[in-house]
């Protein structure tokens, strides 16, 4: 399986339990970067260091308002051809756990385009993902009139169907997207279970996520891949900062061209505990 290797920018304050969800969302009072995503960012960072394979970073458009993600992400992009920026909504907010309102997607959606693409440069790429993959039927029109391409908002598990619109389900979903002409990349399952985000971390969960990801080829660009795997810039603040995406070993043992330019780094074997 060829995997599409994508990284989600959440800080906690975007976490449904903490804001843009109408049932579940409790405030709490985060105002700045927190010093864990903070960690997240570096060892992110060093990371990158170590291979030259395409990754797409899907950012929250209200993160680039903070200098220090600002001037980190700009830094990155520079360093970095391999890393393309994709759109991640502008607040994080679950669209479809509301009532649908399509005008209010719109000219969200249509602000964190502009915000992100002005920013990236030639680092953009007009893919979208829907803040914690809350996605509904009427959300496609809108995705595809703002220009989009690629959408990976989906994640196919029955216990995530809570995420679908009142009254769908993820093939009513999936066939909406394709309607209006997109590529629609799926995130990864396995028997039915989620094996990305959240299941990389959670018990149970991450064995299974863990002994899928070991199966994947090595990474392509979007347009090629078979399957899209993704995890949290969070996530590198795990375990003291060491937690790394469960890639295989192998992967890593050759050099491939990145997403916008051939490099000529060499590749790391440290990438997988």
């Amino acid at each position: 399986m060829r995997p599409w290797l994508t990284v989600d920018s959440d800080d906690f304050r975007h976490l449904p339990k903490f804001q843009g969800h109408p049932r579940r969302s409790k405030p709490i009072a985060q105002e700045r970067i927190s010093s864990t995503f903070q960690l997240g960012m570096q060892r992110f960072s060093q990371w990158l260091e170590t291979h030259n394979f395409p990754v797409t970073m899907f950012v929250i458009a209200d993160q680039l308002e903070d200098a220090i993600f600002s001037i980190w992400l700009k830094e990155q992009i520079k360093k970095h051809p391999h890393l393309t920026i994709g759109c991640h909504g502008f607040s994080h907010r679950s669209w479809s756990a509301w009532k649908p309102d399509p005008t209010l997607f719109s000219s969200q959606l249509k602000l964190a385009t502009m915000k992100l693409r002005d920013f990236a440069g030639q680092a953009w790429r007009p893919y979208f993902r829907a803040p914690a993959g809350y996605v509904a039927s009427w959300m496609a029109p809108v995705i595809a009139e703002h220009g989009y391409t690629i959408d990976s908002s989906v994640n196919q598990s029955w216990l995530v169907n809570n995420k679908f619109g009142k009254g769908e389900n993820w093939k009513k979903v999936l066939q909406s997207l394709e309607n209006e002409g997109l590529e629609v990349r799926p995130w990864l399952c396995r028997f039915g279970l989620p094996t990305c985000g959240p299941a990389l971390t959670l018990p149970v969960l991450r064995t299974i996520a863990r002994a899928t990801w070991k199966k994947l080829d090595r990474p392509v660009q979007a347009n090629d891949a078979e399957v899209t795997v993704y995890w949290h810039i969070l996530d590198h603040a795990r375990k003291q900062g060491h937690w790394l995406p469960p890639i295989p070993v192998d992967l890593w043992q050759t050099k491939t061209i990145d997403s916008r330019q051939e490099s000529k780094q060499p590749v790391s074997r440290r990438l997988v505990p």
